[in-house]
């Protein structure tokens, strides 16, 4: 089976990789691919590979975007860290939908149902039941963090956090009161607890909250530069390739 991937996230597609390989070591990687521009122009001057792993907020834009420009012949199995596309991925050729971080065996579900489907030379699919299957498992975000301070435990809402910020393999969380506390999660971790309309994974060492953004500004070769309100320690940079699905997020 030949799998084209589009994934802009380094992590998520070492893991998509890591359990496709377990789950089935027949299976070829033919590409990765990172953006909605470099996808069109190699889907135009490559075979339709047998099935598509299609993240949904890529580098340029939603991966949606493909669909308006070519045909898309292969079935699609879509990875996102968000539900709320659920409906919209249904009108395109998807036969599933899994949310991140990606478990082994809802992997292994959506292939079943890929070579079930391609065996029975259909792709017509119950929406209904796959809706169902969804709401059943619908993500539930964290309204609070409990952290340790001295021999004490404290609450902290999510509403108050202005970023997660990790440096040297620690994550701490800073809230608007200008404290840190340490973060018993890593980002990766965090990015799916998190309620995506409220925060951003701007680089490898932020997570930021939309409501504490200050301004934004270009910066040098495309990136951006954003300044929280109550947070001036470092530098939060965007880069060029997250640099417009970051506009699109702010302007929901």
């Amino acid at each position: 089976m030949k799998v084209l991937i589009i994934e802009d996230e380094a992590p998520a597609f070492r893991r998509l990789q890591k359990i496709l390989s377990e789950i089935d070591s027949s299976i070829e990687i033919v590409e990765v691919m990172d953006s909605v521009e470099d996808s069109v122009k190699w889907m135009n001057h490559h075979e339709s590979p047998d099935l598509i792993f299609m993240d949904i907020q890529i580098s340029d834009g939603l991966s949606f975007q493909i669909f308006d420009e070519i045909k898309v012949d292969s079935p699609v199995i879509f990875t996102t860290a968000f539900d709320e596309y659920l409906l919209k991925a249904f009108k395109v050729n998807s036969i599933d939908y899994l949310l991140k971080p990606i478990k082994k065996e809802d992997l292994a579900r959506a292939l079943k149902k890929f070579k079930n489907l391609t065996q029975n030379s259909t792709t017509e699919l119950d929406l209904s039941a796959l809706i169902k299957q969804i709401s059943l498992t619908e993500t539930s975000y964290k309204s609070r963090f409990l952290v340790k301070q001295g021999d004490k435990m404290l609450a902290i809402r999510t509403e108050d956090i202005v970023c997660f910020q990790s440096k040297h393999g620690v994550v701490h969380i800073v809230t608007k009161h200008g404290k840190k506390y340490l973060s018993d999660f890593t980002l990766d971790e965090l990015i799916s607890q998190l309620d995506p309309k409220n925060f951003f994974r701007a680089n490898r060492q932020f997570l930021i909250h939309a409501d504490f953004i200050e301004t934004v500004h270009k910066h040098f070769k495309g990136k951006l530069l954003v300044e929280m309100r109550l947070f001036d320690d470092e530098q939060i940079l965007v880069s060029s390739e997250k640099a417009t699905a970051f506009k699109n997020w702010l302007d929901q």
